[in-house]
C-alpha cells in the first residue's frame, strides 16, 4: 500500500525537521536570547489592572490601532511609512514570502543567518539561495552576495542587522550596496535593535524596495509575540493581504501598549545587558583555547577548541546551563556555542562551568 503522507505532503516540507525548542526547566537559560529581568512588583500590578479590562469574548480590534500608534511614538517610525504588526518577525517573515512566492523564485539571505529565512522559504516553495559570510569575522562578502543577485534575480533578500548567530553587524556600506542592486524587496532584520546603535529606519524611502522589520521579544516581551514591519505604504497595502484576521490578540495589543508607555523600565534593563555584554566578552577572552566574536546583540557567539564543541555544550547542560550549540549547523560555526547574556549571577555560572570543563576536557 503507497504511503498516504509521502503521497500527498510536499517534498520540500518532507525533507525538513521541525523547529526544536529543548527543554529549559530548573537550569540557567541561556539558550535564547531572551531579556533575563523580569518587571517590578509595582508595574507588574498596573499591568494586571490594565488587562482586567479587557474583552475576552470580543474579537481583538484587526489593526490593533492603539497598539500601532504607540509603537509609532515610541519608536520613531516615520510618519510618511506604512507599518504592519505580526504574531512576532516569524508571522511577517512568513506573510512577505507569501506575497512574492512563485515556482522558481528565489529567496536570498546570507549563511550563517538566521533559520527561519531558509525554512519558511521552503515551506512557500521559494528556491532558498544561502550566501556565505567571511569565514574569518563572519563579514558579508560582498562581490559574492553581488554576483548571487546578478544571477538569480531574487525576488526576497532578508540581512540581519546585527546579524544572528554571529552577533555582529554588517558594513553598512555592503548593505547599501546590496539595497541598490537588489531587483526585489530587502528586508533589513533589526531584530537586536536595542542592542546596537545603528539602523536603517531612519533611511527608509530612500529606496523604494527596503523595508525594516523589528520584534519586541529581545527588549523584554518575548512572551508577547510581537513583531512590525515599516515600510513604503504600497508594499505593505500588498503585504498585508496575506495577514490572517485577528493575528494580534487581545492580551497581546493591551500589554504591549502597556509595556511600551513604560519603555524607560525595558530601556534600563538593556542598558544593563550591554554592560554585562562587555564584561562577559572580556571574561572569555580571558579563557585559554576558546575564541569568542564581538557582538552587537544580546549573546555572544563562542567557538570552543577544536572538536570539544559539543562536549562543553553537554557538559554545562549537566551543571545547570543550557546555551545553544550551533555545532554541526553550518561548516563556519564549528564547534560553535551561542550564549544568551544573562544576569550577572548567571554570566558568571557559565563561565565557572566552562572553565571548569575546558580544564578537565583539556587534562583528559
Amino acid at each position: 500500500m503507497n504511503d498516504p503522507i509521502a503521497g500527498l505532503v510536499r517534498p520540500e516540507v518532507l525533507a525538513l525537521q521541525a523547529y526544536h525548542v529543548p527543554d529549559a526547566a530548573r537550569l540557567i537559560k541561556l539558550d535564547a536570547m531572551e531579556n533575563p529581568y523580569g518587571w517590578p512588583d509595582s508595574l507588574k500590578s498596573e499591568w494586571i489592572e490594565e488587562l482586567s479590562g479587557a474583552e475576552l469574548n470580543r474579537y481583538p480590534d484587526p489593526r490593533a490601532r492603539a497598539l500601532a500608534e504607540t509603537l509609532r511614538e515610541v519608536m520613531e517610525i516615520p510618519a510618511d511609512m506604512g507599518l504592519l504588526l505580526g504574531n512576532g518577525s516569524d508571522e511577517l517573515i512568513q506573510m512577505l514570502a507569501l506575497t512574492v512566492a512563485q515556482p522558481g523564485r528565489k529567496l536570498l539571505s546570507v549563511d550563517p543567518g538566521f533559520v527561519m529565512y531558509r525554512m519558511i522559504g521552503r515551506f512557500v516553495g521559494m528556491d532558498y539561495v544561502g550566501v556565505p559570510l567571511q569565514p574569518d569575522d563572519f563579514s558579508i562578502d560582498l562581490p559574492a552576495v553581488l554576483e548571487a543577485i546578478e544571477r538569480g534575480q531574487p525576488a526576497l533578500v532578508y540581512l540581519a542587522y546585527p546579524n544572528n548567530p554571529t552577533g555582529n553587524r554588517f558594513d553598512a556600506d555592503d548593505l547599501v550596496r546590496i539595497i541598490e542592486t537588489s531587483p526585489g524587496l530587502v528586508v533589513v532584520d533589526e531584530a537586536y535593535a536595542p542592542f546596537t546603535d545603528c539602523s536603517f529606519m531612519g533611511l527608509l524611502g530612500d529606496w523604494p524596495n527596503l523595508l525594516v522589520m523589528r520584534t519586541l521579544s529581545k527588549m523584554g516581551l518575548a512572551g508577547l509575540r510581537l513583531g512590525y514591519l515599516v515600510g513604503p505604504p504600497a508594499w505593505l497595502e500588498q503585504i498585508d493581504k496575506v495577514r490572517l484576521p485577528y493575528n494580534i490578540n487581545v492580551l497581546t495589543q493591551s500589554s504591549a501598549a502597556f509595556a511600551l508607555r513604560h519603555k524607560s523600565v525595558l530601556d534600563e534593563q538593556t542598558q544593563s545587558i550591554r554592560a554585562e555584554r562587555a564584561q562577559l566578552f572580556e571574561a572569555l577572552t580571558r579563557i585559554d583555547g576558546i575564541r569568542p566574536f564581538p557582538s552587537e546583540a544580546n549573546f555572544i557567539l563562542v567557538r570552543m577548541p577544536e572538536g570539544q564543541g559539543d562536549a562543553v555544550f553537554a557538559g554545562l547542560k549537566e551543571r545547570g546551563v543550557l546555551v545553544k550549540n550551533l555545532n554541526g549547523t553550518h561548516p563556519l560555526l564549528r564547534d560553535c556555542l551561542r550564549v544568551t547574556v544573562g544576569r550577572p549571577e548567571e554570566n558568571a555560572a557559565f563561565l565557572a562551568a566552562s572553565s571548569a570543563i575546558l580544564a578537565r576536557l583539556d587534562g583528559a
